[in-house]
């Protein structure tokens, strides 16, 4: 697992010694990997009363061209800049450019934390 805590190595690059075990809320989750598919959702408990929505899977997003919103349907992933092997699995995360009905789009929302897809067209 992931620890969201502190860094363990100081501005100069010396080592930091742990003060105490990992605390629950630092503990990471593995990543959603949202793929191209019919609308699948995962309700997440967050710290505090809140939740976070994991889409799964989704064909939907909303494509923003020049302040005006429309939604469309997720076709295919062209490019993936986080991960190569992303857009040969066709995995949506933010930053990935994807084909839909509209046209292609650079997604702006993060599916894994919020549950749908925001994008603008791109030229």
């Amino acid at each position: 697992m992931k620890d969201q805590g502190r860094s363990t190595r100081k501005r100069t690059g010396g080592r930091l010694k742990h003060a105490s075990n990992k605390k629950r809320h630092q503990l990471g989750r593995e990543p959603a990997e949202t793929t191209v598919g019919d609308t699948r959702v995962q309700f997440i408990d967050s710290r505090g009363t809140e939740t976070k929505v994991r889409a799964l899977s989704t064909n939907v997003a909303q494509v923003a061209d020049d302040g005006e919103v429309t939604e469309a349907t997720i076709e295919d992933v062209i490019d993936n800049p986080s991960n190569v092997n992303y857009a040969r699995r066709n995995i949506v995360t933010k930053g990935a450019i994807i084909e839909t009905s509209a046209g292609r789009a650079r997604v702006t929302s993060r599916p894994g934390q919020t549950g749908g897809v925001n994008a603008v067209l791109v030229e």
